[in-house]
């Protein structure tokens, strides 16, 4: 009688080992698998949450409809004047005639050496007295002096008189003018040391022999609808009530002031384009394409079948379709609709309706507002009015699903952890076993093999 042990060929031992991992692998794989769809949703909440945060944005714009200026101002040349026109400003045209620009006073020096070169005298003093009466003092200390650091210590005071120097082939020249215009701007100037030479005063030659009158301070002057005006600025915001005029250059000009919706019609636009964006990206993260010829497999949104996602995108549009103030409706103002949910705006569909009753238009953009701002601040969370009258402070409904995911994914994460270390343990253990019972086998066989050797040495002796 005969018996043998045989033991598992490597090949074998390694197919049952893979086997066994890939057992153990299964459930980590789903894990895996779900952290990854946890992730793409948290991913596609930061898209919504920044695109909701744009629509707040441009929001802003609207708020406050008060500060938008509704007026239109504008002037037949440009180049005699300009205007602008707050919302104070009532509706007009004026004329302008006549006009002189306001200037300021400048004198030069006679010709010196070089912006660098050193004056004689070292040191000096120049005080300079000012139309309006007001008295300024430069007074540069001991060291070389040149026109550079004369005009630079002028400057560094920042009064009523500016300087430069200006350098020709035959030298240069200290240039001195206001800072300011009008006859109140014009100035003398007196020295001693070093600067006794820039002295100037216009009543007196034998003061300013070494300086030369380039343009004398003036007023600006002028004729509005007939009556004479004299401005020290070419700037005057009191001439006409809630309009700024500037002054450009001399001739006449026509000036005309009306309303005008394009600041709020540009701001609603804005407000439109924003919302668009919110509802293409709330659109794209909910919708469920059907399998077709072209495709050739379904598509889902990442938040397909999520309650509060698909409730979002409805309130935005519910906020323009059901919006309606003082018999005015958003299709009236160029807000509307389209069949795939895309928000656009008329701009002139919103002039027509703005100059037909521009109050209900700003009561339906400020409902706007209102509505947009409600559902904005829901979703991101910000201030809002609370029942009593106060503001409150809400947390987004957006944070709420973004906290809840994270904690999934950090739970996964641990079990995956914990998953991984305890299927290596296990396979390790597989691995040993499996060594420990093939030694065992071959040294069984080999004992069996020397013992039917035995056996049969014994029969032949017998």
């Amino acid at each position: 009688m005969t018996s043998s042990i045989s033991s598992l060929t490597s090949s074998a031992i390694s197919s049952e080992i893979s086997s066994y991992e890939t057992m153990l692998a299964a459930p980590i794989t789903k894990m895996e698998t779900q952290v990854s769809s946890e992730k793409a949703q948290i991913s596609a909440w930061g898209s919504i949450s920044g695109v909701v945060s744009s629509l707040s944005d441009a929001l802003s714009s609207i708020k406050d409809i008060s500060s938008i200026n509704n007026k239109s101002a504008n002037s037949s040349n440009k180049s005699a004047a300009t205007l602008t026109a707050d919302n104070s400003a009532s509706s007009a045209t004026y004329n302008l005639t006549n006009i002189k620009l306001a200037k300021g006073q400048e004198v030069y020096s006679s010709l010196l050496g070089s912006g660098n070169a050193t004056l004689s005298g070292g040191t000096g003093a120049m005080v300079f007295k000012m139309g309006s009466g007001k008295s300024e003092t430069v007074s540069i200390g001991s060291g070389s002096l040149t026109l550079n650091d004369v005009a630079a210590a002028i400057n560094k005071q920042a009064g009523g008189v500016k300087a430069n120097v200006i350098g020709t082939s035959a030298g240069a020249r200290l240039v001195l003018e206001s800072s300011g215009t009008g006859t109140s701007a014009a100035f003398t100037v007196s020295g001693t040391g070093a600067l006794a030479q820039f002295a100037f005063n216009p009543s007196s030659s034998s003061v300013n022999a070494g300086e030369t009158l380039a343009q004398t301070a003036q007023d600006a002057s002028f004729t509005l609808n007939g009556v004479p005006i004299i401005s020290a600025s070419n700037t005057l915001t009191s001439a006409i009530s809630g309009v700024t005029i500037t002054l450009a250059g001399s001739g006449s000009t026509s000036l005309s002031v009306s309303s005008s919706p394009s600041n709020l019609s540009s701001s609603v636009q804005s407000v439109a384009t924003s919302l668009n964006a919110a509802i293409s990206v709330l659109t794209a993260a909910t919708k469920y394409t059907a399998a077709s010829s072209a495709s050739g497999s379904a598509s889902a949104g990442l938040l397909l079948g999520n309650f509060s996602a698909t409730e979002l995108r409805s309130e935005l549009m519910t906020s323009v379709s059901g919006l309606v103030a003082s018999g005015v409706s958003a299709g009236a103002i160029g807000m509307s609709i389209g069949n795939s949910g895309s928000i656009s705006f008329n701009s002139s569909s919103f002039a027509s309706e703005y100059a037909k009753n521009p109050t209900a238009v700003e009561k339906l953009v400020g409902s706007l507002y209102q509505k947009l701002h409600t559902v904005s601040v829901g979703a991101i969370g910000g201030s809002d009015v609370s029942s009593s009258g106060g503001t409150k402070t809400v947390t987004g409904f957006i944070s709420a699903q973004t906290t809840s995911l994270n904690a999934i994914v950090t739970s996964l994460d641990t079990q995956i952890k914990q998953q991984t270390k305890a299927s290596s343990a296990a396979l390790q253990r597989l691995k040993t076993e499996y060594t420990a019972a093939e030694t065992k086998a071959s040294s069984a066989s080999i004992i069996q093999t020397y013992l039917n050797v035995f056996k049969s040495s014994s029969a032949s002796s017998g």
